[in-house]
């Protein structure tokens, strides 16, 4: 199916019988007996409101794309708040892998270790994750960015590999804190700018539209050159 028709042309599975997880973009958020990370669901609520403001695709309710979209949403939420693999519907938990770039495959455990973040993003200049825990590596950047939002552009094929272009954006609101690949404390200040990367997916679904497998492509050091901008608001100090 060409892009174009992806877009545009209804999901033939779109019923009822789909899982919640495609259906709505904040479902697994409604999950009750999960050990959540901080006590409780987080809140999207602006999220969402700043996708449906600056978002540069619209879908067709039920479309292949709304349904990716929907899924990998639900996927995010899971990967980053639900402290127990058993509890991620998102994801075929026996065979689920996620590699960047071709790289090595993580299991979902790996994830949980080292954060979302840290995860997608290789030793560099502004950050490094052997020097970041899960939630200090979340506090970096959201405090610096408090919403991030993200969407799927256009798809090019249909389950079982589901390949689709993405986009994540938001706006540099706060200054960056972080610690790079020599142990420095980096601070970028804030240039009140938009952050807008995109990358590609290839993702493999079983019958279930779980994921089994995700191979995200993109350029890891694109949000930072966004952030440093010149370089003239990067500074960095060693770390005693």
């Amino acid at each position: 199916m060409a892009p174009s028709e992806a877009q545009d042309h209804p999901a033939d599975a779109a019923s009822p019988s789909l899982p919640d997880y495609v259906l709505d973009a904040n479902a697994v958020s409604k999950d009750t007996n999960v050990n959540w990370r901080h006590g409780r669901a987080p809140d999207y609520t602006n999220t969402r409101r700043v996708w449906a403001e600056t978002k540069k695709a619209s879908h067709t309710a039920g479309s292949l794309p709304d349904l990716v979209e929907k899924l990998v949403k639900n996927w995010e939420i899971e990967a980053s708040y639900k402290m127990d693999l058993k509890d991620w519907r998102t994801v075929d938990t026996s065979n689920y892998t996620f590699s960047v770039n071709a790289g090595p495959a993580q299991s979902g455990e790996h994830m949980l270790r080292v954060g979302t973040y840290s995860a997608v993003i290789e030793p560099n200049e502004f950050y490094c994750p052997r020097h970041a825990t899960f939630d200090g590596s979340h506090k970096s950047f959201k405090r610096m960015m408090p919403t991030f939002a993200w969407e799927v552009l256009e798809v090019y094929s249909g389950p079982p590999t589901v390949a689709f272009r993405w986009r994540h954006w938001g706006v540099m609101k706060e200054d960056y804190v972080g610690v790079n690949n020599k142990g420095e404390k980096v601070t970028i200040k804030a240039h009140g700018g938009p952050i807008d990367i995109e990358g590609v997916v290839v993702a493999v679904v079983n019958d279930k539209l779980q994921l089994v497998k995700i191979d995200v492509f993109y350029d890891p050091m694109a949000m930072f050159r966004q952030m440093a901008g010149d370089g003239e608001g990067v500074t960095t100090t060693k770390v005693e």
